[in-house]
Parts: structure tokens; sequence; C-alpha cells
């Protein structure tokens, strides 16, 4: 789950972490109220979406009058900001976030991740912040440093003093940073975070060091311990789609392609994506419908891909374990049955009951495309789609 930057940054000072001081905004005269009531000369205008980049897709402007915020929140509010993270159609902006202008000496980077080879939280900096961090870690991942924190001691004040003086952070505010990083941990840790990244982490002119920028994201399986963070989330900056699906227990991802898929368990999804591509195909979606395919499931799965307009065929492939191959096959015919489906279908299933699901599917009527290997599904799908 993803929270805005205002969201991160509410929950980042309740530990410790300084930030410049800011107001949420979701109209123009709002903007306007925030920059009045923030006081100051400059202001700087963030678009709210759930993408980087925003930079770099002129989601972020600084203002020097309040005739200009109301100018810029004009020309942001309710319009698509496109972003390298968005891909070409964009988000649309609904919300702002007005902060006060502050005077950067230098900025740096800061993120926490998991790393599961190590299973521990990885806190990164370095001294080379701003919109181009990636490009830093590609050609020059040398200036990237990185601790490895102990789950049971957390991040100690030697570490993060040893990171602060490894990206090159003036001695004068060596101890301000220290604060901030162990309240950047803490804040992961106890919120169940799978990234949490500053970028850019600034000292200012007087030696401030404040979080210009806060991204957040949680771990879905840990947020019944988190209701006050579930109850931030932002419905609108999420696929419909996906929030449909999410209801009826489906893992569903739409993608560019035209070949449904419909598969239990995520790694044979993947699986079942990398070989339609294999054979030349493109998948319309990644579908999990987990370990147990009913016909309730099956049929809303069937109606989430059918609104593709660019769905040419649909591919399943299930591993009966759990869930019977005849108990599987009875819910597909079924489902296939009440929403009319009208484009080829392919099934692949093996497992347990296998030979009496294949009987089923036989005796349905349906226009079913039986297959037998992963490769012979794939072959098949991709010739049905063309």
């Amino acid at each position: 789950m993803k929270i805005h930057e205002y969201q991160a940054k509410e929950i980042l000072r309740r530990y410790g972490v300084k930030t410049p001081s800011g107001i949420a905004c979701f109209s123009v005269d709002g903007a306007v109220a925030a920059a009045e009531k923030l006081g100051g000369d400059k202001w700087v205008i963030k678009s709210q979406i759930y993408a980087g980049g925003r930079g770099k897709g002129g989601g972020v402007k600084l203002a020097r009058s309040l005739a200009e915020v109301r100018l810029l929140a004009e020309g942001m509010l309710n319009k698509p900001l496109i972003t390298p993270q968005t891909g070409p159609a964009g988000q649309v902006v609904r919300r702002l976030y007005l902060e006060q202008g502050v005077d950067i000496q230098h900025e740096y980077y800061v993120g926490i991740v998991i790393d599961r080879r190590r299973q521990r939280a990885c806190l990164m900096a370095s001294s080379e912040g701003g919109m181009d961090i990636e490009q830093v870690a590609a050609s020059t991942p040398e200036k990237i440093h990185k601790i490895l924190i102990n789950p049971m001691t957390g991040l100690s004040d030697q570490e993060a003093s040893i990171l602060a003086s490894k990206i090159g952070l003036p001695a004068s505010s060596q101890l301000a940073a220290q604060t901030l990083l162990k309240g950047l941990y803490q804040a992961f840790d106890e919120n169940d975070a799978s990234l949490l990244e500053i970028n850019p982490l600034i000292v200012t002119s007087d030696g401030q060091v404040l979080a210009l920028d806060a991204k957040m994201n949680f771990d879905d399986n840990a947020l019944f311990r988190h209701p006050d963070i579930v109850a931030l989330r932002d419905l609108d900056e999420e696929d419909p789609t996906e929030i449909e699906a999410a209801e009826h227990d489906l893992s569903y991802i739409p993608l560019d392609g035209n070949i449904g898929c419909l598969v239990n368990g995520a790694g044979l999804a993947m699986a079942t994506m990398d070989i339609i591509k294999l054979y030349g195909g493109n998948p319309a979606n990644f579908l999990d419908v987990g370990g147990g395919a009913t016909v309730d499931k099956v049929t809303e799965a069937f109606k989430l891909m059918l609104r593709n307009p660019n769905l040419r065929a649909i591919l399943i492939n299930i591993f009966g374990g759990i869930m019977k191959c005849d108990v599987i096959a009875q819910g597909v015919t079924m489902a296939a049955r009440e929403v009319e489906l009208a484009v080829p279908l392919i099934v692949r299933l093996e497992g347990t009951n296998v030979e009496l699901g294949k009987k089923i599917l036989a005796e349905s009527g349906l226009p079913i495309i039986s297959a037998t290997t992963m490769a012979d599904a794939a072959e098949k799908a991709v010739n049905a789609a063309a």
C-alpha cells in the first residue's frame, strides 16, 4: 500500500524527522489560503500522486507570489501529470501539498528497503540526491553506501554517525542527521513499511537537516495492525479494476497485451506470462485466483478480463493441488456460460483428478481449446489471439 508525500511526512514528524512546514490542499483557493497561512515569500507547490519523477513531469513548481500560487495550482489540479512512472496516460492530480520554500545547500539521498536475502532492513544513503538518483545507482554505485540493520538492536548511534560521515554531511549537521536517520528507521520498523525514501534529504543554509520529500510503502500483509495507515489510502490513485478484484480475493494487474491469463499461484502466473512472451504473445493481465478457484471467483475473473477491449484470447493454466481439477473444470464451464464468453478459451489443467477435469471440459459443449503442457498452451493461445 502507498500513501502520499504529505501523509508520509505526518508520520515521520512523529518520529522526530524534521520537514519543511506544509499544508495539503484540494482546491485552488485552498492552495492560496495555505500560502497565506504558511507565510514567507516563496512556496513549493507539489502534485500529490502515487508516482515518482514528479519534478521531471512538471509536478513540482516554485511560486514567489500569491498570484503565482493561484496560477500554478490552477495548472496542476485536476490535470493529468505524466512522469516516468505513470505511463503515457499520466495520473490526474487531485491533491496538492504546499510547502514553505527553503534555501538548499546540498541534496542527499536516504532510503530503507528490505534485503530479503539477508532478512534485514537495508539503510542506503548517497551524497548524490535529487531527481537522477537512478542514474547514480546505475553508473556510480560506489556513491551509494549501505547498512544492514540488526532487527534486535535497531540502528545504533555509531552506525548512523558513520553513514552521515560517508555521504559527506557537514560535521556541524551530523548530530541532527543521526537523529533523523534513527527516526527514519524507527518509523519504518514500527509501521511495517516495505519502502521509505527521502529524496532529497537536504542541508539548509543555516545547517538544518530536513526531509524535503518522503515516500512510504507498506506491507499489505501487516495492515491489519495499522488501521490508521489503512485510513490514509487514496482509492482515486488506484486502478478501479484492481480494487474490485481485491474485493473478490483476486490478485489482478492489467497489462497492455491481448491474452488474458487466469492462473492459481503467483509463481505459476509469472511463469505463464513468461512463456506467452517466449512464444511471441503479450499477456493482457496478471491474475492469481489463489488456491480456491470457485465458480464465483472464476466468473469475476472472466468479467475483469473481458473489460479489456484488446482481449483476443484467454489462457487458463491451473495446477490442481488443494483444489481438484474436476472442481476447477466445473467452475470454468459454469463461469464461461454465465459470461457468454466470446473469445477463444485455452485451458491447461494438471494435478489431482486431471483426467476427470479434462473429461468435463470435453463434454461441456463449449469451444474450449485443450492443452497439455505449458508450451502447448502458450502456442495455442498466441495462435488463437492472432
